[in-house]
């Protein structure tokens, strides 16, 4: 297919959505604390920001019984993004957690974006939580464009800019979640999975726009 300079799909959402998934176990299928970041500056629900934490995935049971929450200023278009988006993802498809996870309102978003090469870190307060997200020794940026056919989605074409990350760290009031950076598959390549994504946007095709 020849490609072309403005892409005739609609543009669904777009904005940053860092992420950290964390294991006890590299070897071990299983991760034990899923953390991504959302700053979206997008779509039809308007702009807003997350931070989405599955500290204990296999769980029944939300904040505070268990470190699964979700904190954000604008619900609606998170609502939208969890069930269109990140309830697709491979890595959070049949969570429990997820299913379970508490909403929260968010106060203030802190990002302190150091020379994003040694440290690049993102904070959410409100409703009594403090999230603490930390990527630290990132790798050079990589130019990602995904077909509809290898998107989480199976709907959507994907575009962004990833910087994977050496080591990472999830802090709920002040106290990390368990788990260490490991590695995936990931678009054909053995990846990180802390990751800094940004300038990614999710367009529909234009057959299914």
């Amino acid at each position: 297919m020849t490609r072309v300079s403005i892409n005739p799909g609609r543009v669904d959402w777009s904005g940053e959505n860092p992420g950290i998934y964390l294991k006890s176990d590299p070897s071990a299928d299983r991760y034990d604390a899923l953390a991504l970041f959302f700053r979206v500056v997008l779509s039809p629900f308007g702009r807003g920001h997350a931070g989405l934490v599955i500290g204990q995935p296999d769980s029944d049971a939300g904040w505070p019984d268990a470190p699964n929450f979700i904190m954000t200023d604008n619900q609606r278009m998170m609502r939208w993004i969890v069930d269109g988006w990140v309830s697709k993802m491979p890595t959070f498809v049949g969570k429990s957690g997820l299913k379970r996870m508490t909403w929260l309102d968010c106060d203030s978003v802190e990002r302190r974006p150091g020379d994003l090469k040694t440290r690049y870190s993102e904070t959410v307060r409100g409703s009594g939580v403090t999230l603490e997200m930390i990527w630290r020794d990132m790798g050079p940026p990589l130019p990602v464009e995904v077909t509809k056919e290898n998107s989480a989605t199976k709907a959507h074409e994907m575009y962004s800019v990833f910087l994977e990350a050496g080591s990472a760290e999830v802090r709920v009031n002040g106290t990390p979640l368990p788990g260490r950076v490991a590695e995936r598959q990931f678009f054909g390549r053995t990846m990180s999975t802390a990751f800094l994504a940004f300038s990614e946007t999710w367009v529909t095709p234009t057959e299914d726009a």
